[in-house]
């Protein structure tokens, strides 16, 4: 595509890093992820109003 398409056009060109693949899965902050479970059990989420 030429840079003229580029700007009018209306989808968002991204560029992901390959070796973001590696980090798929994986949890790299144990000790919050916890937290945030215990929170969320304890809580709950909140009710969204349409």
């Amino acid at each position: 595509m030429k840079i003229e398409e580029l700007n009018q056009s209306k989808v968002p060109i991204i560029v992901f890093d390959k070796k973001l693949e590696q980090l798929r899965g994986k949890v790299l902050f144990p000790k919050k992820l916890k937290k945030a479970n215990e929170v969320l059990s304890k809580t709950g989420l909140p009710n969204l109003k349409k």
